[in-house]
């Protein structure tokens, strides 16, 4: 093992020594693991020459290939929300952070992060307009439909009947989050922004079948 390797693998166990207590859900070894994947099977050279992380081709590969995702804006939000610092890189440190919320999170951190997701200008609601472009990206269209937006207009009002508590004709957070406490099917209302158990399961076998030796 060369030098810069054995180097290599001080600075990643460190780091993952860090993240593990940073961010919830994810021991030594699994945030080792993380560190490594988002290294080498995502990362080039290139990438590391210059130091910024995941750009958004790369991610929504990821959210392509490995956990099944096909809407485009809410992938985007996806990516968005993974990308705290908003520099349209994801780094390491935000990769584990977001993962650690996407496969593992508790329905708090879920709620929180589908509300993001959902809230397409960050306004802190998720209004009649966004709900719509949601839903009219994620239906299938029937041809012999006269006014496919009439379809998608109906089921704006219905979920705004069965969650917006206040009535006040748009989502806060607290009519999201009380909606998805009496009902956990709500938790991706308008459009799938978490991978499903069979995703994750592999994904997680692919990760960490080989723990790092120390």
């Amino acid at each position: 093992m060369s030098e810069m390797s054995a180097m290599d693998r001080k600075i990643i166990q460190n780091l993952a020594e860090t993240l593990s207590r940073q961010v919830k859900h994810f021991n030594r070894t699994e945030a080792e693991c993380l560190i490594r994947l988002f290294n080498g099977r995502f990362g080039d050279q290139n990438d590391r020459k210059t130091g910024h992380g995941l750009d958004r081709g790369k991610f929504r590969n990821i959210l392509h290939n490995t956990f099944g995702m096909t809407d485009d804006m809410i992938m985007d939000r996806v990516f968005r929300a993974f990308d705290k610092d908003n520099d349209s890189y994801i780094s390491v440190k935000e990769w584990i952070e977001g993962l650690a919320v996407f496969l593992r999170g508790t329905l708090d951190e879920k709620i929180k992060y589908s509300f993001n997701v959902y809230d397409l200008n960050g306004d802190g609601y998720i209004s009649r307009e966004e709900m719509f472009h949601m839903l009219k990206d994620s239906l299938i269209r029937q041809p012999t439909e006269e006014d496919p937006d009439e379809g998608v207009k109906d089921l704006v009002e219905i979920a705004l009947k069965k969650m917006d508590h206040d009535h006040d004709g748009r989502l806060s957070y607290t009519d999201f989050e009380t909606a998805v406490r009496e009902e956990n099917l709500l938790l991706e209302a308008f459009g799938p922004c978490l991978p499903d158990a069979k995703r994750i399961c592999a994904f997680e076998q692919q990760a960490f079948q080989n723990p790092p030796e120390h």
